[in-house]
């Protein structure tokens, strides 16, 4: 019985993916490329069609589907594969991307938000593909699966067993009592920044697609852009700080967003996690702007500031812009934001890596135990916002963290058999787990993921869906309890 709730609720969320396709058709069509649209998007748009016939026909005798935690756990990962494969058909019809793995790559890329790309020469690219590309990070963003249960409720345990399952950070906040309305403010908090962020973006000079492409990438920190030269293509102070400030905004948990909204202040100016992401933001945006500026890479301090906080930020949430060729900054600005790549946005935001939240949990951990050595007859707890950390969920963070630190050691390892260097090795394993985009060495803000052979790729894309289910979701599936009835 649940397999057949599980593939009623993938044909739901893939007919979602498919669905979205077609704006992209259309603005193909009025953009003067009838021809490469209608084959790109043309059969995707068919199959979300016959997704919903299917799903609609199948309702109508099983009633909603219901998932249980084991269930929940491998539909959101098989729906981030199929997304993936939905998403690369387009590059694939159009031209744009002939190779099946790289269009993979692309869309995995895309959907995990990671940014990296393979694409050489963005701007000659059919606009409408640019739209679909930049559409990947915004559905990613906010997750397709909360998507789905926000359009498509499903009830009992199977519903928020889904949003445990992909929700970017330790637990889910549910702020309404429905958890299916707690999906659709989400969305509805999303959808409102990145409206406000076209309009600026629009505003400071950008032509429309190009305000919503690169408004599509920030608030789901994803990174990728219309121009070869990232942001930087732009050369703009207004659209810097604009990028700049959406950035930090898509790097907070949304549900800070929601208090804001309801009028709590209060509460967003104590949490933790929150204070310290804007203070690792300020420290490192000024450190590196005053090596910058003492260094002369900059004329002014005005103008460091300005390209220290952008990249700075880009790193620290993951997003992966650049406006600047950071690798030819000084030693010191490099190793502050190689150091942010561990770190991450804010638990329940649209930023991967780490997160702030367990690298507070995991400093007070280390704390605790330093104070027990000196005092073993003391009991010392975990307090974060004043509230006890059960042991449990200390746990299961350092867990999570070993996890982490394991497979960036393994998947080095493996990108590092093709004969790379280390600095490429570890920094393109590190951007595609932490879902950052840009690394160091032959993976730098200047260049791309093209030159890796297949078998690399592939990996990299798993790395991403890792990454970006944050380790356990997609590695449960490889142990024997899970598979055992």
């Amino acid at each position: 019985m649940e397999a057949k709730s599980l593939a009623r609720a993938l044909a739901a969320l893939l007919a979602i993916v498919a669905g979205f396709t077609a704006p992209c058709l259309v603005v193909g069509v009025f953009l003067g490329e009838g021809a490469v649209a209608l084959r790109a998007f043309g059969p995707t748009v068919g199959i979300g069609i016959g997704l919903i016939v299917f799903v609609v026909l199948a309702g109508r005798k099983k009633g909603k589907p219901s998932l249980s935690p084991r269930g929940g756990y491998l539909f959101v990962v098989l729906s981030w594969v199929f997304a993936a494969g939905v998403g690369a058909t387009p590059f694939v019809l159009s031209g744009a991307i002939p190779s099946w793995v790289d269009a993979y790559f692309e869309a995995m890329s895309g959907f995990t938000t990671t940014g990296a790309s393979i694409l050489n020469a963005i701007e000659s690219l059919p606009r409408s593909i640019l739209l679909w590309r930049a559409t990947t990070h915004w559905l990613g963003g906010m997750g397709i699966v909360v998507l789905t249960v926000a359009v498509f409720p499903l009830i009992g345990i199977g519903g928020r067993a889904l949003m445990e399952a992909e929700a970017p950070g330790p637990q889910v906040d549910k702020f309404t009592p429905r958890l299916s309305d707690t999906a659709k403010f989400l969305w509805l908090i999303y959808l409102g920044l990145t409206i406000v962020e076209t309009l600026l973006l629009w505003l400071g000079g950008m032509n429309l697609l190009d305000a919503v492409a690169h408004a599509f990438a920030t608030m789901a920190t994803g990174g990728f852009s219309t121009r070869n030269a990232s942001v930087g293509a732009y050369g703009s102070a207004y659209v810097d700080i604009v990028i700049t400030v959406f950035m930090l905004l898509a790097g907070m948990n949304f549900a800070l967003h929601w208090k804001l909204l309801r009028g709590d202040f209060k509460t967003v100016a104590k949490d933790t996690e929150f204070l310290t992401y804007l203070g690792i933001f300020a420290i490192v945006s000024v450190a590196i702007a005053i090596q910058l500026r003492t260094t002369g890479v900059y004329p002014d301090m005005g103008t460091a500031l300005r390209y220290a906080a952008f990249n700075a930020s880009s790193i620290l949430t993951t997003t992966g812009f650049a406006t600047t060729n950071y690798i030819l900054w000084p030693a010191l600005s490099k190793a502050l934001l190689f150091a942010v790549m561990f770190i991450g946005g804010c638990a329940g935001s649209t930023g991967g890596g780490l997160k702030v939240g367990r690298v507070v949990t995991m400093f007070k951990m280390g704390l605790s135990e330093m104070r027990y050595l000196l005092n073993p007859r003391g009991i010392y707890g975990i307090f974060v916002d004043g509230h006890y950390l059960r042991k449990n969920i200390v746990y299961d963070i350092a867990a999570m963290v070993f996890l982490f630190i394991l497979s960036a050691i393994i998947s080095t390892v493996v990108v590092a058999s093709g004969g790379y260097d280390i600095e490429t090795s570890l920094t393109s394993t590190m951007a595609s787990l932490g879902n950052i985009g840009p690394g160091f060495g032959l993976v730098g803000p200047a260049l791309n993921y093209s030159f890796f052979p297949d078998y690399i790729k592939a990996w990299l894309s798993f790395i991403m869906l890792l990454g970006r289910l944050e380790v356990y979701t997609v590695l449960i599936l490889f142990t024997k309890a899970f598979w055992r009835r």
